[in-house]
This record gives structure tokens, C-alpha cells and sequence, in this order.
């Protein structure tokens, strides 16, 4: 079927569904569906707090000597549209700072980061295996191997990671200073805590092979 011109009766029909005539503005493009039986015509929307906005009117025509029928009219946003952000979840988006006095963040069943605390490795048990198999485990979950996984990158590529400015400079690394303390469990070896109370990152987890200014070996 040909195409059908039903511009005016699209307009008619923006007009019929806006508040003030003056917010139906121009016309600015028709679409026709494969068959050409149905037509998407857009009309400016002058509307106060919807710049960029259009009218969207579908008109169907089922055959040749059928009358254009308004099927829908409905407001869209254009090209340039002011548009809201995309949604993200709160535990998608709330920072280490959020997490204030008061502030609980609710707990996800699905956490990728978290197992059962039945495969908890021994290693990262005050248990011994046949306490842990006798006695059960205290957490209902614990790491996973992604969570150590995005755990570990995350410090070994942060600040108290060997590539900050500060381990560049150190005399020595971590992991031969008398302040270091070695964090228990399965990341024991790449990982511990300074104890030293004039060093930047006190009580902090820092790498092996992270350093600074504040080792205790360190000479004038």
C-alpha cells in the first residue's frame, strides 16, 4: 500500500491531548511502518520542563479506502532531550565515605564476593580443619575466591600498593620492616598491616612490597 498523508489529523490529535494549543510546535518527520499501513508522526513539544520533547502520534490506515485512525499519542524524548541518568542500584553506587554513623548497608543473598562459610579455606580459620568440621564456622559466609581476587588487586594496585609514589621512594619494602604484621589466612603472603604509628598507612593494609620513609631499618 502507498503511503497516506495524515499529518493534519495528527496534529489534531496532539492538539485534543495538550493542555494549551501553543504547546504543539512544529512538524518535524513522519515514519511508515514495512507496510506502510502505519504512520509515527512527531510534532515539537513546547512544554515547560520538557525541552526537546515530542509529540509522538501513530495513525493506522488498514487498507486503501480505510479512514487514518489515531492509534496512540504520547510525549518522547528528542536528540536533545534533558533526560535523567540511568538508573544504578544503591550498592552499585555508594562509596567507602557513605558509610557514615547509622548507615546500614542491606546485605545481598547474591553477592558474587561471598561463599557459604562451609568452604572456607582452614588457612583463613583461627580453627583447625577438624574443630571447623566439628564445631561448624561462626560467619554464615565467607570470601569467595573472586572476592579475594578483586580484594587483593584492589590493594595491590591502590595507594599501599608497590607503585605509589611513596613505595618508589621507600629505602626498603614492607615485607622486611619490623612494624610489618603479616595478616593471617591465604593472602598471608602478599599482604599484612603497618603497626607503626608515624608511618603514613598505620593500621593500614599494605603490601609486600610496598614501602616508606618510616621502615624501621631504614639509616640516615
Amino acid at each position: 500500500m502507498k503511503t497516506f498523508d495524515a499529518q493534519s489529523i495528527a496534529r489534531d490529535a496532539a492538539l485534543s491531548d495538550a493542555e494549551f494549543a501553543s504547546q504543539v510546535g512544529a512538524f518535524v518527520s513522519v515514519d511508515y511502518d514495512d507496510e506502510n499501513r502505519v504512520a509515527t508522526y512527531l510534532f515539537d513539544a513546547d512544554i515547560k520542563g520538557y525541552r526537546g520533547w515530542r509529540w509522538c502520534v501513530t495513525v493506522a490506515k488498514v487498507d486503501e479506502d480505510a479512514t487514518p485512525t489515531v492509534c496512540d499519542v504520547v510525549i518522547l524524548p528528542g536528540p536533545d532531550s534533558l533526560l535523567a541518568p540511568d538508573h544504578i542500584p544503591y550498592r552499585d553506587r555508594i562509596q567507602p565515605e557513605d558509610i557514615q554513623p547509622g548507615v546500614v548497608v542491606p546485605s545481598v543473598l547474591e553477592d558474587t564476593r561471598l561463599v557459604p562459610g562451609i568452604n572456607a579455606l582452614p588457612q583463613d580459620e583461627d580453627l583447625d580443619p577438624t574443630q571447623i568440621f566439628d564445631l561448624g564456622l561462626a560467619r554464615p559466609r565467607v570470601l569467595s575466591i573472586e572476592g579475594r581476587d578483586q580484594a587483593s588487586k584492589r590493594w595491590y594496585s591502590g595507594d599501599r600498593g608497590p607503585n605509589s609514589p611513596l613505595a618508589q621512594a621507600a629505602p626498603k619494602p614492607c615485607v622486611t620492616c619490623g612494624f610489618f604484621l603479616p595478616i593471617a589466612g591465604s593472602l598471608r603472603s602478599s599482604f599484612g598491616v603497618c603497626a607503626n604509628a608515624i608511618a603514613p598507612d598505620d593500621a593500614r593494609v599494605v603490601s609486600v612490597d610496598h614501602g616508606c620513609g618510616a621502615h624501621s631499618e631504614a639509616t640516615l
